[in-house]
């Protein structure tokens, strides 16, 4: 599908006009008439816009890319010229800058791609990063080596939590850690206190996850993973009760309403606006404020959703379904927070621990308005399932 297309879909998807898309990107509408029916080609900067403004998740970027460029494989991290090119030691510009493509390719199929697969593909490349690193190869290659090496340890730290891995998660993450402080790179050592933190969260080491999320972010100040280290501290803190949350969020959107929009907002290690309402409706739900939780959770379901249906984060897409299913027992509708809940623990791409967490969350909440109440049974047999 072409990016006229596929801009038409999202505008249409969203309700929006020409005129509004005009007005949110401050591109003519004739401009975008003309996009959408391929007389003109998009420009990066224009792409961008409009996947920002319609929170296309980088479908928007991608479907540019793809009227401009010429793709000769469209699965880069599979192409075997690359690996022959690291197996003989060739470290030139073009192989390291193939393999950084190829690491933010995996990165970016983290919210939906198979975690076992993700895990193995993952570890195949470090194994390929950690064979040349042990080869003599110039300052800058070698560097460039270990942020590789940092970024695939970190999602693959990432994967093997979600599968409910805690030693090995940890034992990456300590890796990944290291490869960043040898490597001079301040955003993969923050991403390494971000785990931490993430990890203590949903283990319920709330004081330990504000912590770690308050010594990263001295790590990787005004980044990307600054904000959310920012957000896992909120939302240790709405958990440990703390009144102050608005400032603690406001702080988070004030840095990321400064940054650039990412070049590819589906990467798991970028954070994007759509990204930020995510954690605000766990913050919110967490502070019982109801209404705000309901409004960020019906918006991430839908900017996570394709035009055609296809879900482009599943795992958030669950934990959204999850925390309508908790306000839904708290209003009251008992069968309404069953099926939400039933629903958000489908199977598919899951996080274990996350979904884990908030499914406790609703089973107390049941428990408490619906003593004896059997469709609380069926909820918890398909919390067993998780």
């Amino acid at each position: 599908m072409t990016f006229g297309e596929r801009l038409r879909e999202y505008r249409d998807h969203r309700g929006w006009s020409l005129a509004d898309l005009s007005g949110a990107t401050h591109y003519s509408r004739s401009y975008l008439s003309n996009l959408e029916n391929g007389r003109k080609v998009p420009t990066e900067d224009l792409a961008r816009s409009c996947d920002e403004a319609l929170r296309a998740k980088g479908e928007l970027i991608s479907a540019a890319r793809g009227d401009t460029v010429s793709k000769l494989d469209q699965t880069p991290w599979q192409t075997a010229e690359l690996i022959q090119r690291m197996q003989v030691s060739d470290t030139t510009a073009g192989t390291l800058e193939s393999l950084h493509a190829t690491v933010e390719e995996l990165c970016c199929q983290y919210n939906h791609r198979d975690a076992l697969e993700l895990r193995k593909e993952a570890h195949g490349w470090l194994q390929h990063v950690a064979g040349l690193l042990r080869r003599p190869v110039g300052l800058k290659a070698h560097t460039d080596l270990l942020v590789a090496g940092g970024w695939l340890a970190l999602l693959a730290g990432c994967v093997e939590y979600d599968l409910g891995m805690r030693t090995a998660a940890e034992s990456t993450r300590t890796a990944a850690i290291q490869l960043g402080l040898e490597a001079g790179h301040p955003q993969i050592v923050g991403w390494g206190y971000e785990m931490t933190a993430w990890f203590a969260l949903t283990q319920g080491r709330f004081r330990q996850a504000v912590d770690a999320a308050e010594q990263g972010q001295t790590v990787a100040p005004e980044t990307t993973v600054h904000v959310q280290l920012i957000a896992q501290e909120a939302k240790a803190k709405a958990r440990l009760g703390d009144s102050d949350l608005h400032t603690v969020l406001e702080r988070g959107k004030e840095i990321l309403d400064h940054l650039p929009y990412p070049d590819r907002p589906d990467n798991h290690f970028k954070v994007d606006p759509a990204k930020w309402d995510y954690y605000a409706m766990d913050v919110h739900r967490i502070a019982k404020d109801d209404e705000l939780a309901t409004q960020y959770a019906r918006a991430v379901i839908k900017d996570n959703i394709t035009p055609d249906g296809i879900e482009l984060s599943p795992m958030r897409i669950a934990e959204c379904r999850l925390t309508l299913g908790v306000i839904a027992g708290r209003e009251g509708d008992l069968e309404q927070a069953v099926a939400l809940g039933i629903s958000g623990l489908k199977e598919g791409r899951q996080s274990k621990p996350p979904l884990q967490m908030i499914s406790a969350e609703l089973d107390q909440e049941l428990r408490k308005r619906f003593p004896g109440e059997g469709l609380i049974a069926e909820f918890e047999e398909a919390v067993r399932g998780v």
